[in-house]
């Protein structure tokens, strides 16, 4: 069975797409793993170690952009940033 020239072009344009969207993929999560990386740094300098309440708000901070994580981790008090960002989600 012979397959048609335009077929194996849509093919190979599928594979490429695909393996295009994969590289983003890796990229975005290598990106978030240095945030979350980044953040937990900073915790620890901030406050001289991880706790596990700290560890609860890596993740929500770990959305933000850096211009808006570094002056909450820098200004803000733990107990503020723990009530910050672990306030129940509403069902409303």
């Amino acid at each position: 069975m012979r397959l048609s020239p335009v077929y194996l072009q849509k093919l190979a344009e599928a594979r490429e797409q695909g393996r295009q969207e994969g590289l983003k993929e890796a990229r975005q999560e290598r990106y978030q793993e240095i945030m979350r990386s980044a953040i937990k740094n900073l915790i620890k300098y901030r406050f001289g170690s991880v706790d596990d309440e700290l560890k609860t708000i890596i993740e929500p901070l770990s959305v933000l952009e850096p211009e808006q994580f570094i002056p909450l981790l820098s200004q803000l008090s733990r107990e503020e940033l723990l009530d910050k960002f672990n306030q129940p989600q509403s069902n409303e």
